[in-house]
């Protein structure tokens, strides 16, 4: 079905200067809208041009020509939106495409609000809601691995996944009901033990699911990663290591970092959220003292923690709580200056930390071990991104919600409930699976959904 009856238009890439600037028009007038501001060369125009073919010419408005450009026609259903559709290719100055939009606008084009095009897209059935969402994972995505799985999503691993659960939930109630509704009609009697292998099946498959969204959310937002040891260590060269640029002082006078210095980087294809912290240490300087206090509470909060020691010097107080501070937790010990004679006591360090990795942050030698052993540690390594994954706080919710009326539905039936109890929790059940594919959602889930995307998309 057609989602609108107005022809909407955007500039669908960043604004800047560049080689190409897109403006994306869609809608029932959109190749006739596109020839109100073009004029080919040659014979053929965006109104009489045959779907997936472009046409080159210029671009013109009341004041006259101001670009070459090619028009690309797409015609209904057979295009992203599911209408028609003229994508102008002209220029990438900012003036010349806000000017082509403004000719655009001026003969009728509504400009287009945040994520419309994917909007109608899912209206028109081009797109689930789960593959909607992961246009925008595919957009924002900082890694291989991170664009592999939103490609699983957007290709509907996840709606295929979920729709599955649904199908078999449908299935239940569907016989629920016939049972109930009808009981002189010659319908197969519901077997309760039957149906609780069902329902037990359908929550493990659920709760699997549901265990990827923590992997996934790292895979796509980065972990919160802290630097911690006592001074001198070589937490602020590790830091400049993995940063790729000096981003904090370095020196050989202990208690030299007293603030949090913080930077985004990208290990491997783990993006850390990376905090460089003072140094553990008591101390009378109040300043630093105040540093030492923050870096505590990073060191408590933190997903990640790399926890630095000198290879060089053997462990002390402030080592030993380090190390009983990350026992247990997600944490990978960086022994530094592997390239100076070792008096740590290797066997403490390594009974602590989930990972080990010996390197020289000043050489950077063992730096593609460390990045290993942080994919080991916060579960990327194990992590399929050729398979169906939770994407987003608001689809955990929704499983959440599903697989607690799955549980619900199992409590009544083996209580003993009446079979209209126990209906209406596997209702509920395929209500919020419906809400996470889009097959159910209401207009308010909808535009929350489009509302974070961004304009021209």
């Amino acid at each position: 079905m057609q989602s609108e009856a107005v022809t909407i238009a955007a500039v669908s890439t960043p604004l800047g200067v560049g080689g190409i600037g897109v403006i994306r028009v869609s809608g029932p007038r959109a190749h006739r809208l596109a020839a109100e501001v073009f004029r080919p060369v040659g014979g053929r125009t965006p109104e009489n041009c045959p779907g997936y073919s472009a046409v080159y010419g210029r671009l013109f408005d009341e004041e006259g020509e101001f670009d070459d450009a090619v028009v690309t026609v797409f015609r209904a259903p057979y295009s992203y939106t599911g209408e028609d559709v003229a994508e102008i290719s002209c220029h990438g100055g900012v003036y010349l495409v806000q000017r082509a939009l403004r000719a655009l606008i001026r003969r009728g084009v509504q400009p287009a609000a945040p994520g419309e095009f994917t909007k109608r897209a899912f209206l028109n059935g081009k797109l689930s809601l789960t593959q909607a969402e992961a246009v925008m994972d595919l957009i924002s995505a900082q890694g291989t691995e991170a664009a592999r799985a939103a490609l699983t999503l957007r290709d509907g691993a996840l709606f295929r996944s979920v729709h599955g659960l649904e199908e078999r939930l449908l299935a239940l109630a569907g016989h629920l009901a016939a049972w109930v509704d009808y009981p002189d009609e010659e319908i197969e009697e519901v077997d309760p033990a039957a149906m609780a292998s069902e329902l037990a099946a359908v929550a493990r498959e659920g709760k699997r699911l549901l265990a990827t969204f923590d992997a996934g959310k790292i895979l796509r937002e980065g972990v919160e990663t802290v630097i911690a040891g006592s001074p001198n260590v070589g937490k602020s060269t590790l830091m400049n290591l993995l940063a790729g640029c000096e981003k904090s002082i370095v020196t050989e006078i202990p208690g030299t970092t007293r603030d949090v210095v913080e930077e985004m980087v990208r290990v491997g294809d783990v993006i850390l959220r990376l905090a460089d912290t003072a140094g553990l240490r008591n101390t009378e300087d109040p300043v630093e003292r105040t540093g030492v206090t923050l870096a505590r509470r990073r060191l408590d909060t933190a997903g990640l923690v790399l926890a630095v020691f000198d290879s060089s010097r053997p462990l002390g107080q402030e080592d030993r709580e380090l190390l009983a501070a990350i026992r247990g937790r997600a944490a990978v010990a960086v022994v530094n200056k592997s390239d100076l004679p070792t008096l740590l006591q290797r066997e403490e360090v390594e009974a602590a930390a989930a990972e080990t990795v010996w390197l020289s942050a000043a050489s950077g030698e063992g730096v593609d071990v460390l990045s290993a052993a942080i994919a080991r540690v916060i579960g990327q390594a194990q992590l399929d991104t050729t398979s169906a994954m939770i994407a987003n706080e608001r689809q955990r919710d929704c499983l959440c919600r599903a697989l607690s009326s799955v549980e619900e539905a199992a409590a009544a039936l083996g209580e003993g409930q009446t079979l209209d109890a126990v209906d209406v929790c596997v209702e509920d059940a395929i209500q919020h699976l419906g809400d996470l594919t889009g097959e159910r959602a209401g207009d308010l889930v909808v535009e929350q959904v489009f509302s974070r995307f961004c304009v021209g998309k």
